[in-house]
């Protein structure tokens, strides 16, 4: 894994709101749609652990509770695509409530 930021990165953070955080399920929503860009794609929790977005045992790793912020960081021609689909991921609470 690296930890050098990507050059010319597109970010935005989004914050955990469902009750359990990112377990299991909502961890493999997140692989899924990251898994449809061809470019990387990272997760930096505010402690400042990064993690590759398309690993489940990298998200799983976060341990993101609830009110965690996650960063996303990727490459500027994925960017408004996935920031789209993972809004609207986290906006649904991973449909856990």
């Amino acid at each position: 894994m690296s930890n050098q930021p990507l050059e010319n990165a597109h970010t935005f953070t989004l914050e955990v709101s469902n009750k359990m955080g990112v377990h299991a399920r909502p961890a493999a929503m997140i692989v899924r749609i990251a898994s449809h860009f061809s470019g990387e794609i990272w997760v930096t929790k505010k402690d400042g652990e990064r993690v590759n977005a398309k690993s489940i045992m990298g998200i799983m790793m976060l341990a993101a509770a609830r009110g965690s912020e996650l960063t996303f960081e990727c490459t500027p021609e994925d960017a408004p695509e996935l920031e789209k689909q993972m809004s609207d991921l986290f906006a649904s609470k991973f449909q856990d409530e």
